[in-house]
């Protein structure tokens, strides 16, 4: 990445650092959570932050999302738990190793191809054998035939820059993660699951040195393209490098500022901490009480506050607003009821 992008990024890394945001509660399970659900977004799954939370936590599956988008969320996140413990053993990464996160990415959701080529199952990570496309009418990805050479060399070149990396060198381990996931993306091993194992080795190789993972949101998904796409047609790396880089600063910098808005700021004038009124944050608790209502009407209060990851007590509050405003109410008994959404919250 460019010295003005490291800089950026060094900087915000270290705001998040003193401000204790990763010492929070629950903080590294909920963000591993948003990198999840984005990952799966990108290829196409609808499910949102909060019903990942409910179907991970509680096994409470939403009757608005297909069971294939649930069961990719569910692969992904087995792949993540797995991937966590294995890559702090610092073995060498090998076809093999990658195979198996590429098998638990596709667990539920993999088939068994018959081609020309032969049978192979993506369940079982298996390398295709068969040629693909970026969609219709888009770029011809390499030769099946040249899939596995291909991958020993990934390999063989990616242990060897992990041997000779600087860890104390955050940029390095930011770059030879950015680098790692556009290799592998491009050689496209697999029928399926390319951009999620992609994505997935490259915050891997963050978590092995302690870093902060990069997500990859939704919203992104034009501009990550993008990138790819440029990258690859000026045989330049370094652009995928800088706009990974920015990507991972933008996030920082959105996340810093809604911990900083939700926590109060110090008033330096007074020397005394002058709480905010957190408006934007008690609304986005509010819309998420209402997708998770619509999602499923049944939902406890103790199974809200668990997706929420607030206390019982807040959403009490919340709740008790909400009822109060005519946004939200309650139809039946206290057990066995469920709850209706009255009117958007605005």
């Amino acid at each position: 990445m460019t010295q003005e992008n490291k800089d950026i990024l060094l900087n915000l890394l270290q705001q998040h650092q003193e401000l204790g945001m990763a010492d929070q509660i629950d903080y590294d399970k909920f963000y591993l959570y948003s990198i999840i659900t984005h990952s799966t977004a990108i290829e196409g799954s609808t499910v949102t932050e909060v019903e990942a939370q409910l179907l991970f936590d509680e096994g409470i599956t939403s009757n608005k999302r297909t069971i294939v988008e649930q069961n990719m969320n569910l692969d992904l996140k087995a792949a993540y738990d797995y991937g966590r413990l294995w890559i702090k053993r610092h073995e060498d990464i090998t076809v093999e190793s990658l195979v198996s996160l590429a098998a638990k990415v596709m667990a539920r959701t993999g088939s068994q191809y018959n081609s020309p080529g032969g049978t192979f199952d993506a369940s079982k990570g298996e390398l295709r054998r068969l040629n693909v496309t970026a969609g219709i009418g888009g770029h011809s990805y390499m030769s099946y035939l040249k899939v596995p050479q291909k991958l020993e060399a990934f390999c063989r070149e990616l242990n060897e820059r992990r041997k000779h990396l600087d860890a104390t060198d955050i940029a390095a381990v930011y770059d030879l993660s950015f680098w790692a996931h556009y290799q592998l993306v491009t050689i496209h091993p697999w029928a399926d699951g390319n951009g999620r194992t992609s994505r997935l080795l490259m915050n891997l190789l963050q978590m092995e040195y302690d870093l902060l993972p990069t997500k990859v949101l939704k919203q992104d998904k034009a501009e990550y393209i993008q990138a790819l796409i440029d990258t690859r047609e000026a045989e330049d790396i370094h652009i995928f490098l800088d706009r990974m880089a920015h990507l991972h600063c933008e996030h920082l910098r959105h996340d810093i500022a809604l911990y900083e808005e939700s926590t109060g700021e110090e008033d330096r004038k007074g020397g005394q901490k002058a709480k905010k009124v957190d408006r934007k944050g008690g609304q986005k608790t509010r819309d998420n009480i209402i997708q998770l209502i619509s999602s499923t009407p049944s939902i406890t209060t103790t199974q809200m506050a668990t997706a929420l990851g607030i206390n019982r007590s807040a959403l009490s509050k919340h709740i008790k607003r909400m009822q109060e405003a005519g946004i939200i109410r309650h139809v039946g008994p206290a057990k066995g009821g469920y709850w209706e959404v009255v009117k958007e919250f605005q």
